[in-house]
């Protein structure tokens, strides 16, 4: 996406007002004083048909006009726009850090690097424009409102600003997804995820980017468990409905041996089951497993905590949620319910349960087939 300025060029040279570019909710702007010396020298720059001659009048400009940061701005901008168009990448990205060192908050500039950089490959600079124009975007319609408006006149200038700059909230934002997604190292990808997470903590993208993180920090990957936990709790500060979030660290607490972890995993877990509302007519798959794993994290908690009677309902619920949307969590569930069965004496319903079990290829195949040979031998000696 190449942004051009056109549009902004024919309103520098309106005749009637002071000419101005918004760019964020602090009213960061661009503005060139109408009959200014900026304002007849970047007509004269325009009447210029040579590209080089007025690439050399942008340079010039710049320098004269040191002294103000809106020329300064919009001069190194235009320069890094006639760069990128002769494929130059590299110098339209400098010149657009010059132009952002002017106009931090200007979201035309932050769109117009995001697709430089992406146009160069350049995934770390495009998640820095990314990230700062998500927290550009996050802070719109947040200022306080300026004293002698109406509540009404504020709240429509507050839904015009908002917007008018959703289209380039809405390319920054994706820009920065699309860039976690097709990163193969995982030290940069989880650098930009939390470059990401820090510009867009409401993002539409929050839970396929917790879910990078997960992966990114897990086994296989960066292996980070206490980055991982500290990664989660960092997303639930933002949003305490995090479903991946919560699961993240009811798993987590589940297979930690400290005293008190169980209680923790439990916590998260019956939050999870909350927040998912599988009985809810309009959920989703993805809802129904989120569910079941947290009514499955609660069962294996309360059979470690001893409290069997308690996980078979817990696990019971996990498989009828389960069952048909994720065989591996269904067999778990499977195999829990056999296993608090068989210690409560009850072999027939442990028989029944961990016989569907060992249909299942699932890491928890060979437990059941164990489980349910010692429940067949416990049987015959009982007759």
């Amino acid at each position: 996406m190449r942004r051009c300025g056109g549009f902004l060029l024919a309103i520098i040279f309106s005749l009637f007002f002071f000419l101005s570019v918004k760019a964020n909710a602090q009213n960061d702007r661009i503005t060139i004083a109408a009959g200014s010396d900026e304002d007849h020298a970047l007509q004269a720059i325009t009447s210029e048909t040579d590209t080089q001659k007025k690439l050399t009048m942008y340079q010039e400009f710049v320098q004269k006009f040191s002294a103000n940061p809106a020329a300064v701005a919009y001069g190194n901008w235009q320069i890094s726009q006639a760069y990128q168009a002769t494929g130059d990448l590299s110098k339209a990205l400098d010149y657009g850090d010059k132009a952002l060192a002017a106009s931090p908050d200007n979201l035309d500039i932050l769109v117009s690097e995001a697709s430089v950089a992406q146009q160069a490959k350049n995934n770390s600079k495009l998640m820095d424009y990314a990230a700062k124009g998500g927290e550009v975007c996050h802070a719109i319609g947040k200022q306080p409102k300026p004293e002698g408006m109406s509540d009404d006149d504020f709240a429509q200038k507050m839904t015009e600003e908002k917007s008018a700059a959703q289209n380039s909230c809405d390319f920054l934002e994706t820009s920065g997804f699309n860039t976690i997604a097709s990163e193969t190292d995982p030290k940069s990808r989880m650098s930009e995820i939390e470059k990401f997470t820090a510009g867009f903590p409401d993002s539409k993208f929050q839970d396929q980017v917790s879910n990078y993180a997960m992966y990114t920090l897990g086994p296989g990957q960066l292996n980070d468990q206490a980055r991982l936990v500290t990664f989660g709790e960092k997303i639930l500060a933002g949003n305490p409905n995090s479903l991946p979030a919560l699961l993240l660290l009811a798993n987590y607490y589940s297979d930690d041996a400290k005293a008190g972890s169980s209680a923790k995993a439990i916590s998260y877990s019956q939050k999870a089951i909350e927040v998912a509302k599988a009985d809810a007519p309009d959920a989703d798959k993805s809802r129904k497993i989120s569910a079941g794993v947290a009514h499955n994290t609660i069962g294996f908690a309360y059979l470690k905590q001893e409290r069997t009677a308690a996980a078979i309902p817990e696990l019971k619920a996990a498989s009828a949620l389960l069952k048909g949307q994720d065989e591996q969590q269904y067999a778990r569930a499977l195999y829990g319910v056999g296993f608090a069965y068989g210690k409560l004496n009850k072999l027939t319903e442990a028989r029944e349960v961990l016989t569907e079990a060992v249909k299942i290829q699932s890491p928890w195949q060979p437990m059941s087939q164990d489980l349910l040979t010692k429940v067949n031998s416990a049987r015959a000696k009982g007759k």
